[in-house]
């Protein structure tokens, strides 16, 4: 897989980066979002991101496998779910901090997972306090038949409204793709 970078990416990337503020409860590293992604992968990819960037002429499409996304800033939670037994550790890079390293803007992201499963993630509704793009599960990267590589997780047990069939939709695992919609 080629990653495409329109000329003015750095710009755009370096701008937002520095336009904005940390969010809290993020413990990030000292690395930028913007020297991070100008890097190429070097493992497997697992996650493709296409969506405009501000001077951009067309859509730019940027690939992150597991040590760009360790590199940029993170969230780790403890929460239950519908769809494990017991309180599960889950460390990822919030929704929030991914766009704002890529640069790219929109309403919506339409998340893709392996098998073509998608669901439309209205921007509004990400607080400061979820969700992340989850790459481990108590301390370990999953498998694919562990919900993984990626997987979009909420803290379900810190509000009410993460408990809802609208949030459990959105929570989206075997999680590839994600498209910034205008």
């Amino acid at each position: 897989m080629t990653r495409r970078f329109h000329p003015l990416l750095s710009l755009a990337l370096a701008g937002c980066l520095f336009l904005t503020a940390p969010l809290p409860g993020l413990a990030g590293t000292d690395t930028s979002g913007a020297e991070v992604l100008a890097q190429k992968p070097t493992g497997t990819v697992l996650l493709t991101i296409t969506g405009s960037v501000a001077g951009a002429a067309a859509p730019v499409t940027v690939q992150l496998d597991q040590a760009m996304l360790a590199a940029l800033p993170q969230a780790t939670f403890t929460t239950t779910t519908i769809w494990t037994e017991g309180p599960q550790t889950f460390t990822g890079v919030p929704l929030s901090a991914l766009l704002a390293a890529t640069g790219m803007t929109g309403r919506a992201i339409l998340a893709r997972a392996i098998n073509d499963y998608s669901v439309e993630i209205p921007v509004e509704t990400w607080p400061s306090d979820g969700p992340i793009v989850a790459y481990l599960r108590n301390g370990k990267p999953m498998s694919v038949r562990e919900k993984g590589p990626l997987w979009i997780v909420y803290p379900y047990d810190a509000r009410a409204d993460y408990r809802s069939e609208v949030v459990y939709s959105r929570s989206i695992w075997q999680l590839d793709r994600l498209e910034l919609k205008p």
